[in-house]
């Protein structure tokens, strides 16, 4: 084991350390892990309906299912790192990994919607070291000249899963019962752990956190809450008419902006987040980036099935098969980015960012101009270009984002990124779905005003389609009234066609307007070579 420490922008760093032989079977059981994860973030949704039969629940209180998740998850996820010094990393990752299958068993096994949604949040929160905790381990077990494809496999888990938990969801659903949508977790878990126990060491880079920075996780917790509480409530109780939205809204303000000084006040010396970490230019461009990413993967995951199923009649199977062809191209994407970044010559990351932008605005585009007509394969073929582009923006984000951080600042920045991710989306959704239902009701309003006596077009239409009715057997009053219903679901249903379209293309005009943050990153991946070089 080497002994040398080195010094990287005033902070010493610990020694290196030989090569773990068993990094390999290890990215077996982190990969696994978080694909897990992230699986349970959207699986459940194709779920809900029939869960709602069985436990008895309206639909406003079923959302807590996923909201309860989502909740711990996004306020666990920037504290990982200093969970991980305070545990150890192999026994904060084991732990984590063990909370994660039993919360799922007994997710499963809730007979009250009380009993599950309480499960549901101690699931996000042992699930939030699957992502950022595994992530900046690999950073520590490999070399640089392997990380690149080592990040490539995790991703692919990151970015296919949220595609591909639509399909298994409502296979699982249609075959079995939904407590299998959480059983299947438990097998999948305990290979996880197991590899985590037995081929896992603690990070050489563990500091000692005795002090607990009990302000900085009230504030942290607190703030995220609220703001959570609000993105996923906030349309349902009409945003800021609602008083309860609006005191969160303000609560979310100022605990947030107290815990950012208190974290970055001399005063606190052992903060659970150490925002100096910030610094880097390349990690604040990357978590721009990567805020962007969440809104345009978890967005556009959420608008497409809403449309499709609303509009085109897709079922829950139909759905989740149109989605499963653009998850697996950014699984390819993500390997053949793997593979650019790992040449002797490696490409710069900045270019595949700047295509992988290019690629997900083109989908969203193409996404923009489904009609009430368009077939499964129109929808399929911009989803492909999507996921293309989605394929070949986490890899170099995630590299250039680290480039210039050492040490224990990997795992501090990849819960960071984590987080911003997962926020990425919260945003995302709480956004587009406002827009959708504004723009919705904006068209129908612009369309009625069309449909007028004063219209010879809309009055010669009626009239033709009372005709068939009558024709069809209908009494003359019952043809009209039916006529009438028809024209309005016509409305409707084109209404609600252009609200989609502008959704899709507001995410791609979002992925437009950060691009230039690329000009912001650095050239390349970190330099040198060998392991050691980030830990958590």
């Amino acid at each position: 084991m080497a002994t040398a420490a080195a010094s990287i922008g005033g902070r010493p760093q610990a020694p290196e350390r030989i090569l773990n032989p068993y990094r390999w079977i290890i990215l077996i059981g982190l990969v696994t892990a978080a694909v897990m994860e992230v699986l349970d973030t959207t699986v459940v949704n194709v779920a809900l309906p029939q869960m709602m039969g069985n436990l008895g629940a309206t639909t406003d209180e079923i959302g807590w299912v996923s909201t309860g998740y989502i909740l711990s998850n996004v306020v666990v996820l920037p504290m990982t790192a200093w969970l991980s010094h305070r545990f150890g990393r192999r026994r904060y990752l084991a732990g984590s990994i063990i909370l994660f299958i039993t919360a799922s068993f007994f997710c499963g096994m809730s007979r009250t919607l009380l009993e599950l949604v309480l499960w549901r949040v101690v699931q996000g929160a042992g699930g939030a070291a699957l992502l950022s905790t595994a992530q900046a381990t690999l950073f520590e077990i490999f070399s640089v000249k392997e990380m690149p494809i080592v990040q490539a496999l995790f991703g692919v888990g990151m970015i296919s899963a949220p595609t591909v938990a639509p399909a298994l969801g409502g296979w699982i659903t249609d075959n079995y019962s939904w407590p299998w949508v959480f059983f299947i977790n438990v097998p999948i878990g305990l290979i996880s752990v197991s590899i985590v126990l037995s081929f896992l060491d603690d990070s050489i880079y563990t500091r000692s956190t005795d002090v607990i920075d009990y302000i900085g996780i009230i504030l942290l917790t607190v703030g995220l809450i609220s703001l959570q509480y609000v993105l996923e409530e906030g349309l349902r109780w009409d945003w800021f008419e609602d008083p309860t939205i609006t005191k969160l809204s303000w609560l979310s303000v100022v605990t947030l902006s107290l815990w950012v000084w208190w974290e970055l006040s001399p005063r606190n010396k052992h903060p659970v987040v150490d925002l100096h970490v910030l610094r880097s230019n390349s990690l604040r461009m990357g978590i721009l980036l990567m805020t962007a990413l969440g809104t345009s993967l978890y967005g556009g995951t959420f608008l497409y099935p809403m449309f499709v199923q609303q509009v085109l009649h897709f079922t829950a199977i139909e759905t989740g098969m149109a989605l499963l062809p653009g998850g697996i191209v950014s699984g390819l994407g993500m390997l053949l980015c793997g593979r650019l970044l790992n040449k002797k010559n490696p490409v710069d990351p900045r270019r595949l960012i700047a295509f992988g932008v290019l690629m997900t605005v083109l989908g969203m585009w193409q996404l923009s101009h489904l009609t009430s007509q368009s077939g499964q394969w129109d929808a399929q073929a911009a989803l492909m270009i999507r996921g293309c582009g989605l394929g070949f923006l986490f890899l170099p984000i995630t590299m250039a984002a680290f480039s210039n951080l050492r040490g224990s600042d990997i795992a501090q920045g990849s819960s960071l990124l984590n987080l911003s991710r997962q926020l990425g989306g919260s945003f995302g959704i709480a956004i587009l779905n406002t827009y959708v239902v504004h723009m919705s009701s904006y068209h129908r309003s612009y369309l009625v005003g069309y449909l007028t006596s004063a219209s010879q077009l809309y009055s010669s239409r009626l009239h033709a389609i009372t005709r068939f009715f009558e024709l069809k057997g209908y009494s003359t009053p019952s043809a009209s009234a039916v006529a009438h219903l028809f024209v309005n679901n016509g409305v409707n249903v084109q209404a609600a066609t252009l609200a989609y379209n502008e959704g899709f293309l507001l995410v791609g005009v979002l992925m437009a307007l950060v691009a230039p943050a690329i000009l912001f990153l650095r050239r390349g991946t970190r330099p040198g070579d060998g392991p050691g070089q980030a830990a958590n």
